[in-house]
């Protein structure tokens, strides 16, 4: 099987974003990215990803899903909705969460383009200003690079260090241009998501190499 074959076959079984898991249809619209930077505060608590994508969507479903409502939300309302996806790190998180809301609605109008805007095309720069944001360190800004390469096409491609574990676990290259040689541009996020799978679930690694 070639690398491009491996690479469809991937896609395939695991090529759903880890946005559209959690329900957020991926747009560069403020409603959208808000729900998922939420997402990759959520994910960033080493929690398994099928928790926070959970989480996410209990956070949505309670009308908590822009800025100006997760801002104006108390500790408990937040603190519930994680509880009912049964969520770990309650406290920390929705304190981190409404915190971040402020943070988005202060610098940003509650609108994470003007983060785009200042990043430039920079994706460290980008990463810098994630990791502003309560609970995101440099894990989290690659969750929200990874993701959001499928409507910031500046940011292409993004293939960090998780991608290329699961590039290691079904042979494909470790290097990631050359890994994003194997998909098309618009594949990248859904492609990246998959990697990140395969290093994590030894039975997608081994369904994609059989």
């Amino acid at each position: 099987m070639s690398q491009k074959e491996t690479a469809a076959r991937l896609l395939d079984d695991a090529g759903e974003t880890f946005a559209a898991e959690a329900g957020i249809t991926l747009d560069d619209k403020p409603a959208p990215l808000y729900r998922l930077l939420v997402l990759t505060v959520l994910l960033s608590s080493r929690v398994q990803a099928k928790l926070g994508t959970r989480a996410c969507r209990e956070l949505v479903d309670s009308d908590l899903g822009t800025p100006d409502k997760m801002a104006a939300a108390t500790h408990e309302q937040v603190h519930d909705a994680l509880d009912r996806a049964k969520f770990l790190s309650k406290d920390q998180t929705a304190d981190a969460l409404v915190e971040g809301a402020q943070l988005v609605a202060d610098r940003w109008s509650g609108d994470l383009r003007g983060m785009r805007s200042e990043a430039d095309g920079d994706a460290d720069r980008l990463a810098e200003l994630l990791t502003e944001v309560p609970r995101l360190g440099p894990v989290g800004a690659d969750i929200f690079l990874r993701e959001v390469q499928a409507v910031w096409p500046e940011f292409r491609p993004h293939l960090d260090g998780k991608a290329t574990d699961g590039a290691k676990a079904v042979g494909l290259p470790q290097d990631a241009a050359a890994l994003a040689d194997l998909v098309d541009d618009g594949d990248l996020a859904r492609f990246a998501a998959a990697l990140v799978r395969a290093g994590l679930d030894d039975e997608v690694a081994a369904r994609v190499s059989r």
